[in-house]
């Protein structure tokens, strides 16, 4: 869970951890696929020795379009899978992101860990900067790279679901799953045919209430203090399941619409491999 403490006398630390927040100010703001096949029909050319009506109606047979639809598998009604809990504590207490990657990797048989992913993700080195009362100024941008110290020595925040693609494609070249933005129900399917998939949240998965602006340059980023990433593992028709790599906690049961309205606050982001 990614929680801000804007304290004047103390480093504050943000992400995945319990600290109180204080919120700053915000600046001002300036399947169904068709396939077709066709062959070129024949020329009939007019020659002394023409073409019988049987030969012809037997090229019109072997010219016809094709019409082959590329069938999915039906999403089951529902589905469990047994990937392994990794905690982020106590090396990464902002690290969710790259935990929850590395529960994802080694169920695709991967031989990483968190560690590892917490080296080669994509780092955004803008550094933070604040107000003479403690409020964020200027720091990086979670779409570039991870924003901040992932292991808590220091500020630390998040990192979205590009750098996180790129990292998967590192390990799995070619093999990236990016559903961002997808209907939740393309995220389930995805479940369903055997990949878990890193879907971002908050701490209790529910719509984000602590919100946090900063400005990356010339661009506003306005975000949840809460931010939080886990595995989705399972659903049914009420639940889905998930890892979370910061309670410890496996295939915890949340309800299915509580979620998703909390996964859509976070902008619908999920990643995943083939």
């Amino acid at each position: 869970m990614k929680k801000f403490c804007l304290l004047v006398s103390i480093l504050p630390l943000f992400g995945c951890n319990n600290a109180d927040e204080t919120v700053s100010k915000e600046p001002d703001k300036q399947n169904y696929t068709e396939i077709y096949e066709q062959v070129p029909k024949p020329e009939i050319q007019k020659t002394k020795n023409t073409t019988t009506n049987s030969e012809i109606k037997k090229q019109t047979i072997s010219n016809t379009i094709v019409k082959q639809p590329v069938s999915q598998p039906a999403k089951k009604d529902s589905m469990m899978l047994d990937v392994a809990l990794i905690k982020q504590n106590p090396e990464l207490r902002y690290g969710c992101e790259v935990t929850s990657l590395a529960m994802v990797l080694n169920f695709a048989g991967v031989k990483t860990d968190k560690m590892d992913l917490y080296r080669s993700i994509q780092k955004d080195p803008d550094p933070i900067k604040r107000s003479s009362n403690g409020d964020i100024l200027n720091w990086g941008n979670p779409a570039d790279g991870f924003v901040g110290d992932m292991t808590g020595k220091q500020a630390g925040y998040a990192v979205f679901d590009k750098p996180m693609e790129a990292l998967v494609n590192q390990k799995l070249p070619g093999r990236a799953v990016n559903l961002t933005n997808q209907p939740f129900e393309r995220v389930l399917e995805h479940v369903s045919a055997g990949y878990p998939v890193v879907v971002w949240t908050t701490g209790d998965y529910r719509l984000p209430d602590r919100w946090e602006s900063w400005y990356h340059g010339q661009q506003v980023i306005k975000t949840p203090l809460d931010l939080h990433a886990v595995v989705l593992v399972g659903y049914d028709a009420n639940y889905v399941y998930l890892n979370d790599p910061l309670s410890g906690r496996k295939q915890v049961r949340v309800g299915k619409e509580n979620f998703i309205a909390s996964w859509k606050a976070l902008q619908s982001r999920a990643v995943s491999y083939k």
